[in-house]
């Protein structure tokens, strides 16, 4: 049965700087008696957590998880009808891959009130603070976001592959690192120019950022030979070219004093 009082908030921890979480996202963050975090959420974000909080590593890594899906929202569910306040933190944004539809979903179903709080997601923030904006006056105003979890030729693939290789907009794939040398042979053999710009960034939104960028016909052996491994956030379109060309830095922190 339920108890009144206990929540659930499905926070995004945005993509991958402690200091790109939303406001409402770090207030529940503090507020929290249960937070069940996955690898990709920004660690530094644990730092916030109220003594005496409970953390519970989710895992998610790939092909290693600590929890399974169903045990993780078996989780959610028990602890908020324990009457506890619980966040679960997540990297980039809970609704773009992040399976928070269908926590939500396990939430709705047990009686169990529950928020999202929308988080900056990688797909767009990491090529932006690599310099790469995802559509650009005169050169693109669509963008695609795709899963590279599942391979472009596997029946249970749902992106249309064919207007992604024949449209003239920019593709960011989120989890396609293992699945490089296929999604490119992919998207040259449905049509797309062999020569199309393409960025991949490892780590994006932290110092340990590393970013290679080619040709899409070459990109899977120019990352392979750099070492790029997961996370990492694919580009493939003419923005990419602006790369290098904005000229973006950091401005100095504001002054705590003050």
């Amino acid at each position: 049965m339920e108890t009144p009082g206990g929540w659930v908030a499905l926070v995004g921890g945005g993509p991958g700087r402690a200091d790109l979480i939303t406001l409402r996202g770090l207030r529940l963050l503090r507020r929290a008696d249960v937070v069940v975090v996955d690898r990709l959420a920004p660690a530094e974000l644990l730092d916030e957590v109220r003594p005496g909080a409970e953390i519970v590593d989710a895992g998610k890594a790939p092909h290693g998880h600590n929890l399974t899906q169903t045990e993780i929202n078996a989780l959610i569910v028990a602890q908020a009808r324990r009457g506890r306040g619980v966040v679960r933190l997540k990297g980039g944004d809970p609704f773009v891959f992040g399976r928070g539809g269908e926590e939500a979903l396990a939430c709705a179903a047990a009686g169990v009130r529950c928020e999202v709080v929308p988080g900056v997601t990688s797909a767009v923030a990491v090529p932006a603070l690599a310099g790469i904006p995802v559509t650009h006056r005169g050169i693109t105003q669509d963008v695609a976001i795709v899963s590279g979890h599942v391979d472009p030729s596997h029946p249970g693939s749902t992106a249309d592959w064919d207007a992604l290789a024949s449209g003239p907009g920019t593709v960011v794939i989120l989890m396609g690192v293992a699945a490089l040398p296929r999604i490119s042979a992919e998207l040259i053999k449905r049509g797309r120019s062999p020569q199309t710009p393409t960025a991949v960034i490892q780590d994006g939104g932290t110092s340990r950022e590393r970013l290679v960028t080619g040709p899409l016909k070459e990109i899977a052996g120019l990352a392979r030979d750099a070492g790029i491994s997961s996370p990492a956030v694919i580009v493939i379109g003419e923005v990419v070219g602006l790369h290098g060309s904005l000229g973006l830095g950091r401005v100095p922190d504001p002054d705590p004093e003050r």
